[in-house]
């Protein structure tokens, strides 16, 4: 089956949340090697040096293209906060790595046929109430998120890994706990997250 692309208002130097689930609401990660692979393709595509595979054939590479501000992954779906620098980045960046990690899921448990509902969605973000909430949104898609091992909440309160970047986030505010007040501030975080779950539910 062939998806559609859902970018929508694809554009230069814009944020994105990216998502996606599996099909029929499916557990598209299952165990703990299927987190750490995910996190592991999204190491390697945006790793400032390419990565080789044991053929010598260089890995896609999207450094220079997209970054990482927040991400989460939970058992039947992810969360990205992407920034993308050039126009049709993303529409790559995204069928590469939704392709490799299907193909991966698929060898693993010996079965055919797509494991996403979609290629992806992605909400452009406007505005930078926005891009704080969207970050704390990801952030705190887990219950007990702050020991959430497949997240950025930990790259944000400790030292980020090269391929997360948190510099932007944290500096749209007075200091690294600023932000962590803010990601804990639960009143806000209900009211805006039923606000934003209307507006994603209808992307």
């Amino acid at each position: 089956m062939a998806y559609k692309n859902t970018t929508r208002h694809d554009g230069d130097d814009s944020f994105y949340h990216v998502y996606n689930r599996g099909i029929a609401k499916m557990d598209i990660f299952l165990e703990e090697e299927d987190f750490s692979y995910f996190e592991k393709l999204l190491a390697r595509s945006l790793s400032r040096k390419p990565v080789q595979d044991k053929y010598g054939r260089l890995y896609s590479n999207y450094f220079d293209a997209i970054q990482i501000h927040a991400y989460c992954l939970m058992p039947n779906h992810y969360h990205l906060l992407i920034l993308q620098k050039n126009k049709g980045e993303i529409e790559k960046f995204m069928r590469s790595l939704n392709v490799a990690y299907s193909m991966y899921f698929n060898k693993k448990y010996k079965r055919v046929g797509p494991i996403f509902e979609s290629r992806y969605k992605a909400v452009l973000i406007t505005e930078d109430e926005q891009l704080r909430h969207v970050s704390r949104y990801i952030h705190l898609n887990p219950v007990g998120y702050r020991l959430w091992d497949h997240s950025s909440y930990s790259d944000h309160v400790y030292e980020a890994r090269d391929w997360v970047t948190t510099d932007f986030i944290l500096g749209m505010f007075a200091s690294k706990q600023k932000y962590l007040d803010f990601v804990d501030d639960y009143e806000d975080v209900k009211r805006q997250n039923d606000r934003y779950k209307r507006v994603i539910g209808n992307s």
